[in-house]
């Protein structure tokens, strides 16, 4: 590590401590010339991940972009700022996982989908509308239908079978 005041290449490590959650170490070091010390900072380099539009073009992710369409959504309905900082931790932890660098935005939406309709039926069905882009009414009509057969199915106990006395 080079010195910031004698700019000397040779230093030697102090104290190293983890911080912001172990995502970053910081260290503290000696010039072994000038014997100054200085503290450095050491995080992990993280590949960038591509997003490949519908239109095959290729943009870096970004989670502010995927946050605004959830409060464009989420407008006018209670849900707590933090409610969508989570889906979207939740999501571009899910695609660093996923050890792929470039992803389908397709694969993002169905994502996002998945989780917004246990937060809020109304946020779901207007993303829904933007995400899908319903072309009329009629898809729009569809979908709505599509989701209260979910819920009614989910909501119905199995018939199991019945015990004999």
């Amino acid at each position: 590590m080079k010195c910031p005041y004698c700019g000397t290449q040779d230093s030697r490590v102090l104290d190293s401590r983890a911080t912001q959650e172990g995502v970053t170490i910081r260290r503290r070091r000696e010039c072994n010339s000038c014997a100054n010390r200085f503290t450095t900072m050491e995080k992990i380099e993280e590949e960038p991940l591509l997003v490949i539009k519908r239109d095959g073009r290729r943009e870096l992710f970004d989670g502010n972009k995927v946050l605004q369409g959830l409060l464009r959504a989420g407008q006018k309905r209670e849900i707590p700022l933090a409610t969508w900082q989570k889906l979207v931790e939740d999501l571009e932890q899910e695609l660093r996982s996923s050890y792929r660098r470039e992803i389908p935005a397709d694969q993002i939406g169905e994502f996002v989908l998945e989780r917004l309709r246990q937060i809020d039926e109304v946020a779901y069905v207007r993303f829904a509308s933007v995400y899908r882009q319903f072309p009329d009414i009629e898809t729009f009509k569809t979908e709505l239908e599509k989701m209260l057969r979910q819920k009614k199915a989910e909501t119905v106990p199995e018939a199991g079978p019945k015990e004999e006395e």
